[in-house]
This record gives C-alpha cells, sequence and structure tokens, in this order.
C-alpha cells in the first residue's frame, strides 16, 4: 500500500507541473530593416545573438529553485541544463564570428568581440546603445529569447527521462550543425495528408519555386495514400522531394515496445514506393527515442535527423507568427534544419511568408538528397 501510495503521489507530482508556455515569436516588423542584402541580414543576426547571450547570461544568475519555478518544474537536472547552456554560449560565439565578417559594410552591432569571455561580459551590458533606431525592436525581441530559452532549458530539465531535440544521443545523429553558414535545410512532418490535401499542395509549390525539403512521413498514412491513389501517385506527390520516416504513427518511440517494428515497416513501405526519395533518416515523433536504439538504427542504415529551428505550426500561432519565429530563429543561428507540419494548413503560407522575406538575404537551402545520404 505504501509503495503504490508512493507511485500515486509521483503521479500526481509530475501531473501538477505546469504546462510550458505557448510558443514564442516575434513581429519582425518590429525589427526597422528589411533582410535585403547579406550585410543587413548580418546586422539583424549580430542583434539577436546580443539579445539572446543577454536572457541566457540571466538565466545563469538564477539559483536551481528560481530556475525550476520558472520552468514550471518541480525538479529540474541541472547537470543536462549547464551541458546545454554551454552548447547554446558555443554556437553563439561560432555564429557571431560569422555575422561579423561584414562589419566593414555596416558596423552595426559589431562590438570588440574576440572571445568567448568577451561576448559574455558584452552579453551583461548589451541594450544600453543601441541607439533609437532599434528602440521598438530591444524589448519585444528580449521578451521573445526569454520565452524561446525557457522552451529549450524546459526540455534540457526533464533529461533523460525525456528525450528531446535538445540533445543528441550519440555522434551519429544529426540536427543541422552540420550544415555551413547561412545554409538552411526544410523538413516536413506529420504526412502525407488525404489526397488533394496541404501536403499535395505543398509539393507542388517547392517544385514550382525550385526547392527542395526533406518529407518525413508517418506509414500508416503512406500506406492510405497508396491504397486510396494510382501506382504512380506518390512517386508525383514527393516528385523532386526527399522522403525519410517517422515511424509507422505518430507517438513517441522512447517508451513503445514496438518502435523496431514501427521503423521497419515503414522503412520498407517508404523503399518499396518512394525508391527514388527515400532518405535513410528517422525524424523521432516529439524528439523522443531510445538512449540504447543506437546499434539497431545503424543496423538498418539509419540515422536519427533532429531539428533546431522549429515552426511551431502545429500549434496557436497562426501561419505569419509561425514564419516569423522562424525567420527570427534563422538570424540567432545563422545555419539548421527547420521543421513545419506539411499535414497541417499553416505550413505552405508559413513557408511562403519566409521565403519572400528573405529572397534578398543570402542565404542558402541544402541539398536533401547530399544531406540525406551525407556520411
Amino acid at each position: 500500500m505504501r509503495i503504490a501510495a508512493a507511485l500515486l503521489a509521483s503521479m500526481l507530482s509530475l501531473a501538477a507541473q505546469a504546462a510550458p508556455l505557448p510558443p514564442a515569436s516575434l513581429d519582425r516588423s518590429l525589427w526597422p530593416e528589411q533582410l535585403d542584402s547579406p550585410a543587413l541580414f548580418d546586422v539583424a543576426s549580430r542583434a539577436e545573438i546580443l539579445s539572446f547571450a543577454q536572457v541566457l547570461h540571466e538565466s545563469e544568475l538564477l539559483d536551481d529553485g528560481a530556475l525550476a519555478a520558472r520552468l514550471g518544474l518541480r525538479q529540474i537536472n541541472l547537470q543536462k541544463v549547464r551541458a546545454v547552456r554551454a552548447r547554446l554560449w558555443q554556437r553563439l560565439w561560432q555564429g557571431y564570428q560569422q555575422a561579423q565578417r561584414s562589419c566593414e559594410q555596416d558596423a552595426s552591432f559589431c562590438y570588440l568581440v574576440e572571445s568567448m569571455a568577451d561576448l559574455r561580459t558584452k552579453a551583461a551590458t548589451f541594450a544600453a546603445d543601441v541607439g533609437t533606431f532599434y528602440t521598438g525592436w530591444i524589448e519585444p525581441s528580449h521578451q521573445f529569447h526569454v520565452r524561446y530559452l525557457d522552451e529549450q532549458l524546459r526540455k534540457a530539465a526533464l533529461l533523460p527521462q525525456t528525450s528531446s531535440e535538445v540533445e543528441r544521443l550519440s555522434n551519429r545523429e544529426r540536427n543541422g550543425d552540420e550544415l555551413n553558414d547561412r545554409v538552411f535545410l526544410l523538413t516536413f512532418v506529420g504526412g502525407p495528408g488525404p489526397e488533394g490535401g496541404t501536403t499535395d499542395a505543398l509539393t507542388a509549390y517547392l517544385r514550382k519555386q525550385k526547392l527542395q525539403g526533406t518529407f518525413f512521413v508517418l506509414g500508416n498514412r503512406l500506406q492510405q495514400r497508396r491504397d486510396a491513389g494510382a501506382a504512380n501517385a506518390l512517386g508525383q506527390l514527393y516528385k523532386g522531394q526527399c522522403v525519410g520516416i517517422q515511424g509507422w504513427e505518430y507517438r513517441s518511440h522512447a517508451q513503445w515496445n514496438g518502435w523496431q517494428d514501427s521503423l521497419k515497416r515503414s522503412q520498407a513501405r517508404v523503399q518499396a514506393d518512394l525508391p527514388d526519395q527515400y532518405v535513410p533518416l528517422f525524424r523521432p515523433p516529439y524528439g523522443q527515442r531510445r538512449a540504447d536504439g543506437e546499434a539497431f538504427m545503424a543496423s538498418q542504415q539509419l540515422r536519427v535527423s533532429l531539428w533546431d529551428i522549429d515552426a511551431q505550426d502545429d500549434g496557436p500561432l497562426t501561419a505569419e507568427a509561425s514564419a516569423q519565429r522562424v525567420v527570427t530563429l534563422m538570424l540567432l543561428w545563422r545555419k539548421g534544419v527547420i521543421q513545419f507540419h506539411d499535414s497541417l494548413p499553416k505550413a505552405q503560407p508559413a513557408v511562403e511568408w519566409l521565403l519572400h522575406n528573405t529572397a534578398q538575404s543570402g542565404i542558402g537551402w541544402a541539398d536533401c538528397r547530399e544531406y540525406g545520404h551525407q556520411e
């Protein structure tokens, strides 16, 4: 009875944890310049990097209890939080170094930052001297980064019990850090949608724009499309695109006894129906997968493909707010894997807004086949 009571109390304690806040977004119209040149992309990038660095610095001043309360958790894995913070600092430093290369063209947000220590020092005093031209952006950007950082640290605090995209479990896993500066990969999950729906419109739009995306499909939904359509319908649907797997159904593969069968079935389905589009990548639903699954993944010649720029288009954000979130994170991280949901109606208008507002910014889009087959 005592054991049962203890288990019940533990479950109630977990249930009592505060739900995470709605995803963060930032109205890009508050930034006073268009991203219509590589130099202006760098100006905005330097600004977002410094704004986030300030928020990251502020979070390190919190004690364990204050941080747990801020994240809405009763307990936190402080070791994992510190490890994720360290990785964030490293990415900020690398990104700021890249963004400084255009300082001769436009010196806005260019400071004498020659080391990680310099970046930390500058972060502590950032926003004191940015000038009136950027006044309307400062506080909204700060608030965005507070909420975005909380999203990341909350996931870090729940490691390793709840795996997520914020931590690679092995060196074989990929998360976009392999890409070059200013290069991004478009990815889509949760599809395909019903025939004639959002997935069809989105793939047609990408072909018209001469762009590629990697579509991580669910085996059961692909099976339904296959059974309902013509023999070559799937090949036409994903023509010019890449197709990875997300398992047979959209559920966590961390605690599911049938996770191996899920991967094998969906992999076989895609390889049979879409041999030209198939790439050996697995996108775990919710980012959750098993820490001991690497040997099986290797035996299937699969790699886990994570993401580091989440559009959050499956929640309360509008399509434009989702796209604005993506652009802000592109400026912050300067490279990465972007995740949208092609089975939902927000993805295509969000992608359209994203492409329109970055068309002259000097960014590039990764070749999905090269990325998918890269060792």
